[in-house]
């Protein structure tokens, strides 16, 4: 790909994951505002969030498929508009009905945007031969705070114009994007160096040090007219799906864990007040970003294994923290800690799993994608359920404790070469 092209590649999808993150931040955080207009009660809540899960998850499975017909760029678009359709559906709803349909609507959406924008992303740091993944994830962490603080500010609307109206703000938002994006897009995102027909624009550039975790076979020059033709259908490497699934799914049981307990957690068991109890998923939110700004450039120089080793140990330790010590700062301190594994593992097991099988990428990252709902629910769920036998507070052992087996896999996002780059005299 040529030079200008990469770069509105690159900004396009960086959109497409911030609209993601804009769309559920404003639907998760207006739901005060839901409850006041429909009359929607914690449990139905509760009950939707879950089918909303499941539903993304259909529209993962929906995404592959859409990216296998058409491609990934095809099930971006239509994710994003559905997303739209969803939102304006939801900032519609006077009754729990049309709003529980109009959230079927916006889920599905959620899960194609969720999966197809992987693809995109994943296929990108190929061709761009170098990592920039936790980038992306990145501009889906400042969205979701920017829609926070969207949603504050018109909040002084009142609650439930100002959630109707944030809700608006993010129907002109996935829209705009979804119709800005298109054109910048990459127009297939199976990995250009397993094609004989690659063009050399596609490329990067030959003889690029190999310095960050990108699969050697993602870097190369154009592959040689007399070179065999990829088989079709390449075999899906199921082992390395589980794998890197796994990875993924107890990243996101971290993060539902703290998203969904953390406030509860500093204000309900700890006394903590109400200014300093949105602390805990403040600092959590604020660590993941940090942690997801300052991955490309530690990846890029000491590869992979070296940058998720330490900050899941880190995350393990801070969930101990929130777990043993209860007191607010602790719980405050050990969330933020939480964030830095969470921020890291999920761009680094993407990137590794984009490896396992370039000829296939769109399908080995959607199934990679479901994991994340798995995650989510086991998340919310498990320590829900345990916190009524033993409160909140050891109820995080659990992320604590799986994430002590998942460090087993780490070494195996090494890939083909993550060799840092010699120093710079």
């Amino acid at each position: 790909m040529q030079e200008v092209a990469v770069r509105r590649a690159r900004v396009a999808v960086g959109a497409t994951y911030a609209a993601q993150g804009f769309g559920y931040a404003t639907v998760v955080t207006a739901l005060p505002g839901l409850k006041a207009r429909t009359g929607i009660e914690d449990d139905t809540i509760a009950l939707v969030l879950l089918m909303g899960a499941l539903l993304a998850a259909a529209g993962s499975v929906s995404a592959e498929r859409l990216a296998r017909r058409w491609s990934s760029r095809t099930a971006v678009v239509v994710g994003l508009l559905a997303q739209a359709v969803g939102l304006a559906f939801v900032a519609a709803a006077t009754s729990v009905p049309p709003l529980v349909g109009a959230f079927v609507v916006f889920a599905l959406g959620l899960g194609m945007v969720d999966a197809s924008c992987n693809m995109q992303g994943v296929a990108l740091q190929h061709r761009v031969g170098r990592s920039i993944l936790s980038t992306l994830f990145a501009c889906l962490t400042v969205a979701a705070i920017l829609a926070a603080l969207t949603q504050s500010g018109l909040a002084r609307l009142g609650t439930t114009t100002g959630a109707v109206s944030a809700l608006l703000v993010a129907v002109a938002v996935a829209g705009a994007i979804a119709l800005a994006v298109r054109p910048s897009l990459l127009p297939r995102t199976t990995d250009p160096a397993t094609s004989p027909h690659a063009a050399a624009a596609d490329l990067p550039a030959a003889g690029a040090h190999h310095t960050d975790g990108i699969a050697p076979g993602a870097r190369t020059g154009v592959v040689p007219p007399d070179a065999p033709a990829t088989p079709a259908r390449t075999p899906l490497p199921r082992a390395g799906i589980w794998l890197f699934g796994a990875l993924v799914a107890v990243a996101f049981v971290v993060d539902s864990a703290v998203s969904s307990w953390s406030t509860v957690y500093l204000h309900d068991e700890l006394r903590a007040s109400g200014t300093v109890a949105p602390l805990g998923y403040a600092a959590y939110q604020g660590a993941v970003l940090i942690a997801r700004l300052a991955g490309d450039p530690l990846v890029r120089r000491y590869g992979r294994v070296r940058v998720a080793a330490p900050t899941g140990a880190v995350a393990a330790v801070g969930l101990f923290v929130v777990a043993l010590v209860p007191s607010p700062g602790a719980a405050v301190v050990g969330f933020a800690l939480a964030g830095i594994g969470a921020g890291t593992l999920v761009p680094l097991a993407f990137s590794a799993a984009g490896e396992l099988a370039p000829a296939r990428l769109d399908d080995v990252v959607a199934r990679i994608n479901l994991f994340n709902y798995a995650g989510a629910l086991l998340g919310a769920v498990v320590i829900g359920l345990l916190s009524e036998v033993t409160g909140l507070g050891p109820a995080f052992l659990v992320p604590a404790l799986m994430l002590v087996p998942a460090m087993a896999i780490v070494p195996r996002l090494a890939g083909r070469s993550t060799t840092p780059a010699p120093a710079t005299r």
